[in-house]
């Protein structure tokens, strides 16, 4: 009987136990990113977006924010929520971007997020809406094409991935290294380079800042800018809502236009979307 005793009492205190780990799991477990239908009973979206990068998404004069990714945001409201309105912006620095999804914070994200490989192990991404990528601005005149750069000082900034794609493309180019783009546009001043390579969302920015630089019309790589959702399979009708809206966006032309509107390179819209974006890649 004593041996009945103690392994009754060995019982109970296990069940307790596992009742209590049980009810600390419960209490402890982590928030998870809102569903497409949680989104439609609250009524409007929370998108992450940059509020300092010319012409994607930036504040104006009036403190607005405006910009082809804030249209975007906006479109995306209309088309999943049937109100263009119903979206609230969260700025996000770039390395803040994927942890705010993972972390909650918002439902997408569209802040120029590049698709890469090890990203999409962390989060899902929609089709892109733009293709971003190395380009080159000047106030020469007489530069006209790639060509016209062999033998040219251009500028770059230290430690870029710009610095590969320069020397791929234009191998006999003599690269200028600076540590900001103030540096970059002393040296364009100053005539001890001629051109500037950058990203081309950025460098348009800087056009429209300063009018006496102009892009060459010719992208020298190219990154698929996506909308960054929640990774996982309950966020489906979510990410195909996305997907819908942004291959609406593009037949239309609403995209085209947009871009066009934006001063962006024409050359990044997507003329075709390749793959099955319908059907999540596991």
């Amino acid at each position: 009987m004593p041996y009945r005793s103690l392994k009754t009492r060995e019982v109970l205190s296990f069940i307790g136990l596992t009742l209590l780990l049980l009810g600390l799991s419960g209490a402890i477990q982590p928030s998870h990113a809102a569903e497409l239908a949680e989104i439609e009973q609250r009524g409007y979206l929370i998108v992450g977006v940059k509020d300092n990068l010319r012409p994607l998404g930036f504040t104006n004069e009036a403190g607005e924010l405006e910009g082809l990714e804030i249209d975007l945001a906006h479109w995306l409201a209309e088309r999943i929520l049937g109100d263009a309105e119903a979206v609230v912006f969260q700025p996000l620095a770039n390395q803040e971007r994927l942890s705010a999804l993972l972390e909650d914070e918002v439902d997408l994200v569209v802040a120029r997020l590049t698709f890469t490989t090890s990203r999409s192990r962390l989060v899902d991404f929609s089709q892109p809406y733009y293709f971003d990528g190395t380009a080159l601005i000047t106030q020469n005149s007489s530069l006209q094409r790639l060509s016209d750069l062999r033998h040219q000082p251009i500028a770059v900034l230290h430690d870029s991935d710009t610095i590969a794609t320069v020397r791929f493309q234009i191998p006999t180019a003599r690269l200028v290294g600076v540590g900001s783009y103030e540096e970059a546009k002393a040296l364009l001043e100053t005539g001890q380079a001629v051109a500037f390579a950058a990203d081309a969302s950025v460098l348009t920015g800087w056009v429209q800042e300063y009018p006496s630089y102009r892009l060459l019309p010719v992208l020298l790589s190219a990154e698929a800018l996506a909308v960054g959702l929640p990774r996982g399979l309950q966020y489906d009708s979510l990410r195909r809502q996305v997907n819908r809206a942004i291959e609406q966006w593009r037949t239309e032309g609403r995209l085209q236009e947009r871009v066009q509107h934006w001063g962006l390179p024409s050359v990044g819209v997507p003329s075709q979307i390749e793959g099955n974006w319908e059907e999540p890649e596991r």
